[in-house]
C-alpha cells in the first residue's frame, strides 16, 4: 500500500536560526515528506533536497495572503503568521497538488521518523491529526488535502477579524481548535458524548505525543521529571528518560525560552560541523555530540 503524500508549508521571516542545520539534517532523513518554506531568508546550503525555498518579501507574502483570503493582511510582526496556519492550505492550494495530506510545522524543533509515527492506518482514518490532546497543535498538524478541510478554518465564527487583526491572537490553537474540541474543561464522559456529535472531531485524532516537555503537559507518567538529553541518531529520535521509545519530533521551546538565553549563541554548538554528523544530541545547553 502507498503511504499517503505528505507535505508541510512553513512561511519564516527574518533570519535563519542558528539550529537551522539541525532542523535541516532532520528533514532530509524523512525522504518521502515534503517541506516548502516562503521566506526571505535565503536557501541554506545545507538544504536537502525535498525541503523547497520560495523566495518572497514578507510584504509580497502578506499581499498574497490579503489576495487569497479577501481581508486585509497586514501584520506588525511575522509572529501574527502563526495565526495564517490553519488557513495556509487554502493560501497555498496551488502547491498541494498531488499531495494527500498538508501541514503547518514550527522550526524551534527537530523531527523523528514521522512515517514511524504518523502510520498508514493513522492517516487513513483521521482528516487532521493532532500531536496534543486538547489542542491543534500549532508547532505541528497534518489536515487531509480536501476542500473540507482546506477550507475548515472558516468555518470558525469572525475568522476574517481574527486573521486581519495586527495583533497576534493564538488562532491556530484557540479558535480553530475549539472547531474541533468545544468543552476542553469539561468532564471525560461528557467530553465523550460531545466529541461524538461533533463531526469535526470525529474525524480527527487528538493525541498526546510528548513532544513538547519543559512546559504545561506533565510527562507520559504524570510527573514534572522531563528528559534532560534528547538524542538524534540516523533519523530516529529518543531520550535518556524512555529507553527505546521513538519521538515523532522534539520541540525544544521550552530550553530555548528558558535555559539557551544563558548562553551565547555560539556556546550552543559544541562544533560548527556537529549538524551534518548522522548523530547529535539537544540538551539545555544546547546541541553537543552523542553520549557514548
Amino acid at each position: 500500500m502507498t503511504a499517503p503524500r505528505l507535505l508541510f508549508l512553513i512561511p519564516y521571516f527574518g533570519r535563519w536560526p542558528f539550529w537551522m542545520p539541525f532542523f535541516l539534517q532532520s528533514c532530509r532523513y524523512n525522504p518521502d515528506v515534503k517541506w516548502i518554506f516562503f521566506t526571505d531568508c535565503g536557501i541554506p546550503a545545507e538544504a536537502p533536497s525535498n525541503v523547497q525555498f520560495r523566495s518572497i518579501s514578507f510584504a509580497e507574502y502578506c499581499a498574497k495572503v490579503s489576495a487569497r483570503l479577501g481581508i486585509e493582511f497586514q501584520p506588525r510582526s511575522p509572529y501574527k503568521l502563526c495565526d495564517l496556519k490553519p488557513a495556509l492550505g487554502y493560501v497555498h492550494a496551488d502547491e498541494l497538488e498531488g499531495f494527500d495530506f498538508w501541514g503547518f510545522s514550527d522550526i524551534d524543533l527537530v523531527y523523528g521518523d514521522l512515517r514511524a509515527y504518523f502510520t498508514i492506518d493513522r492517516l487513513q482514518r483521521f482528516d487532521l491529526l493532532s500531536t496534543h490532546e486538547r489542542r491543534v497543535s500549532g508547532h505541528l498538524c497534518l489536515l487531509r488535502n480536501t476542500a473540507r478541510m482546506r477550507e475548515a478554518f472558516m468555518q470558525v465564527p469572525g475568522w476574517q477579524a481574527k486573521l486581519s487583526s495586527v495583533e497576534h491572537n493564538a488562532f491556530d490553537e484557540g479558535a480553530f481548535s475549539r472547531l474541533f474540541i468545544r468543552y476542553k474543561s469539561w468532564p471525560a464522559a461528557l467530553r465523550r458524548v460531545s466529541d461524538a456529535l461533533n463531526p469535526w472531531r470525529r474525524s480527527s485524532e487528538f493525541v498526546e505525543a510528548y513532544s513538547t516537555p519543559n512546559g504545561r503537559v506533565a510527562w507520559h507518567d504524570g510527573s514534572p521529571d522531563f528528559p534532560q538529553r534528547w538524542t538524534w541518531l540516523g533519523g530516529q529520535l529518543r531520550n535518556d528518560r524512555d529507553g527505546l521509545r521513538q519521538f515523532p519530533y522534539f520541540h525544544f521551546i521550552g530550553w530555548k525560552c528558558d535555559a539557551w538565553p544563558a548562553y551565547a549563541e555560539q556556546d550552543l554548538l559544541s562544533d560548527d560541523m556537529l549538524a551534518a554528523r548522522d548523530g547529535w544530541s539537544i540538551t539545555p545547553q544546547g546541541f553537543r555530540e552523542v553520549e557514548s
